[in-house]
This record gives C-alpha cells, sequence and structure tokens, in this order.
C-alpha cells in the first residue's frame, strides 16, 4: 500500500490511463528488466571524500524529508542520537497538522534534556519551488512522492532537489508497477492519486539520467521481496539511493539561492538541550544539590553511628553503603573533607566536582563555580557549598 495514501484526499485526484505517465523514460514492463540486487548490495556505501556529510565535519545531520505527509517518518527520525536539523515539506497543511503534535517535546525531554539539539520544522508547499530554508541539509528523503506529482511539477522536481538543495544522500521511493500484479485488488494504480506508476527500468533510467546530469552516483535497492521464482518482477517498493560525487561550491549555491520564501512554516520545535546554557544551568545546579544531599545524609549517618551527641564538628569519612564502590573510593582517596559545624553542613565544591556526572556536565572546575553562582547557598568565599541541619531528624 502506498505510503503516502493519506496525503492523497488533499492532493489532485485522478490516474493517468494506460500506467504511462507523459514524457516518463521509455521501456515496457517486464522488457529488460534489471534484476533486482542482492541483499545488502543496493545499501548506500560511504560517501566519496569530495561530499562528506555535515556530521564528519564536526556537527550532527540535517534531515529533510520532502511529501512528509503525516510526519510518520520524521517522528521516527527525531529519536535519532546523529540529526540536528529535521524539517518536513507537503503540499497538504492540513494533513501535517493532523499528527505534527507528535513532533513536540515532551515533558520527559524538559526533565532531562539531551546533550544534542534538535530543531523541528514543517513547510507547507510544492516540491517543485525553490525556497533559502531547504538549503544545508545532508540529507533529504522523498517516500513514496514522485507519483504523487503532475507532469510539470516532476520535470521541476530534479533541479530543485539535486540541483538547488544538493545534499550529500538523496534516497527516493516509488511503487514497483510491476509488483501490482501480486497485489489483490489493484487494477491500475496502487491509489488514485497517483499519476503514474513505473516499472524498474522507467525507475532507472530517469534515476541515472538524473544522477549523470547533477553529478551523482545511484544505486538501486527495494523492500517487500517478491515469491520465489518471481524474482524479476523485483521489489514491491524501489528504491534509488543517491550520493553527491562533488562538494557544492558557494559560489552556485548563492547564485541559485531565491531572494524570498516562498514556503509557509507551519511548525517550529525546539527541543531543550545541554547545548542550551539555560538548561545545561539547571541540569548542573540539580545534580550539585543531589550529590550533596548524600554526601550531607552520609555525613550525618556517620554522626549518629558514634553515638556521641556533643561531638559536633566531625570530618567526613563517608559510609561505603551511601556511595558506589568506585564514588566511595573517589572521595576518600583523595582526602576530600566535607564537615559539620553548628548546624550547617559544608561541602567543598572540590569535592562535588570529583563526581564523574557532575565533571562531565560542566566540564571545568570554573564553569561549575559559575553556573552555581546565586542557585547554591555557598559559603563567603564560594568554595564550599552549605546545607542546614536543622530540619534532619
Amino acid at each position: 500500500m502506498c505510503c503516502r495514501a493519506a496525503a492523497g484526499s488533499c492532493r489532485r485526484g485522478g490516474g493517468t490511463q494506460g500506467g504511462r505517465f507523459p514524457g516518463a523514460p521509455s521501456g515496457r514492463a517486464g522488457s529488460g528488466v534489471l534484476q533486482a540486487p542482492r541483499p545488502g548490495r543496493g545499501r548506500p556505501q560511504p560517501l566519496p571524500s569530495g561530499a562528506p556529510p555535515r556530521s564528519a565535519r564536526g556537527g550532527d545531520a540535517a534531515v529533510a524529508d520532502l511529501g512528509c505527509a503525516d510526519c510518520t517518518l520524521l517522528w521516527m527520525l527525531k529519536s535519532c542520537s546523529c540529526i540536528e536539523v529535521l524539517a518536513g515539506l507537503d503540499i497538504c497543511a492540513s494533513v501535517m497538522k493532523e499528527k505534527m503534535h507528535r513532533l513536540s517535546p515532551l515533558p520527559a525531554d524538559y526533565l532531562k534534556p539531551s546533550e544534542r539539539s534538535l530543531t523541528v520544522t514543517l513547510h507547507h508547499g510544492s516540491v517543485a519551488q525553490k525556497d533559502p530554508c531547504m538549503l544545508g541539509f545532508d540529507l533529504v528523503t522523498c517516500i513514496e512522492l514522485i507519483e504523487h506529482l503532475e507532469e510539470p511539477e516532476l520535470k521541476k522536481f530534479p533541479e530543485v532537489v539535486f540541483g538547488f538543495m544538493a545534499p550529500s544522500i538523496v534516497v527516493i521511493s516509488t511503487p514497483n508497477s510491476e509488483f501490482n500484479s501480486l497485489l489483490p485488488g489493484v487494477m491500475l494504480f496502487r491509489h488514485p492519486d497517483h499519476k503514474f506508476e513505473w516499472n524498474q527500468v522507467q525507475f532507472q533510467s530517469w534515476a541515472l539520467e538524473t544522477a549523470k546530469h547533477y553529478g551523482y552516483s545511484v544505486e538501486f535497492t527495494g523492500v517487500g521481496h517478491p515469491p520465489t521464482g518471481m524474482e524479476n518482477v523485483g521489489f514491491c517498493t524501489q528504491i534509488g539511493v543517491f550520493l553527491r560525487k562533488y562538494p557544492q561550491t558557494s559560489e552556485s549555491t548563492q547564485s541559485e539561492k531565491p531572494t524570498q520564501a516562498v514556503y509557509k512554516t507551519v511548525f517550529k520545535a525546539v527541543y531543550p538541550s545541554l547545548k542550551d546554557e539555560k538548561y545545561l544551568q539547571n541540569a548542573v545546579v540539580s545534580e550539585v544539590i543531589f550529590t550533596a544531599q548524600i554526601i550531607k545524609q552520609s555525613l550525618l549517618n556517620h554522626l549518629m553511628s558514634e553515638h556521641d551527641p556533643t561531638e559536633r564538628k566531625s570530618k567526613f569519612r563517608p559510609s561505603m553503603s551511601c556511595f558506589s564502590e568506585g564514588l566511595g573510593k573517589l572521595v576518600v582517596g583523595k582526602s576530600m573533607e566535607p564537615f559539620v559545624n553548628g548546624n550547617v553542613v559544608y561541602i567543598p565544591l572540590t569535592t562535588i566536582f570529583s563526581f564523574p556526572k557532575v565533571k562531565n556536565l560542566c566540564g571545568t572546575f570554573e564553569k561549575l563555580c559559575r553556573l552555581i553562582a546565586g542557585k547554591v547557598t555557598l559559603s563567603s568565599d564560594g568554595s564550599t557549598v552549605m546545607f542546614s541541619t536543622e530540619h534532619e531528624n
């Protein structure tokens, strides 16, 4: 079944008689069909050295899904830790809006922000138009999209995606018409909104010609294996994976860049991230307080075990039962000495900074001091966290 069926009612309906799209590459179904690739053969290979993905240049990846419909693919991709930017584009705003709430951050995302940043944006517009907001993506996916395009849109599509956007990788999937005879109830096309459905020769001819024109290589694969003995039918859905051969020059990008935006943004979500100092500060303060509370409680338990109510000042030798074995050795081994004086527990910041999670969050001791300033009660010289014991049992 077509993965873009949900968008069919919003796109211009009607099918093309005879199963041929005007101007499509020639080739009869079942005649001169290329063999389906062996398992694994059609998978994307590492990019050529001249066109590394954004993640290889020191940043996380940016991915755009054209014809995103109900945003299912974007919803799945947002959990990938290597992706920092997600964008969706569709001609039907109402279909996107139905389930775009799934792309919003959850309460848990605010309680425990991720180390990576993530921005998700949805745009309303046509894949036949150029908009500067779609520049700079590493991967562009077009899942069950091209068969929904009218002839003028299909002619403009390669220039927009491969010429203007020019991502490192493009993945295009489309139904394989040769497989239709194996699908119950399919008479002509798999969905009434499809304008055409190509066989293997037609799709591969179009893909090879497009790749050659715009400086890409292309490999073919698919999903949905045919029954045994009918391998020549090919996959149920055929896929082309395009890899850009050469880096895009800044001059060509600037010369093609439109001066005005043509898409309308219908949704944008910026996820809480530890790269944002506001969320990092909250995380550090919470971890400092949590760590200090553990140390304080261990110290008070130690004092109570001495059964000496007159002793109001003690050096800290934490009970191993209050820490993991590693953390206990870390604190004792470095002779760090939290202590109680009167009704106040004093815990050196150096002790707190020695805990791996605090150190990983802050990076440096100076940054720790800056982030907790004004958020945690410190001694006059700022070297020690202070906690009152008045409400302790």
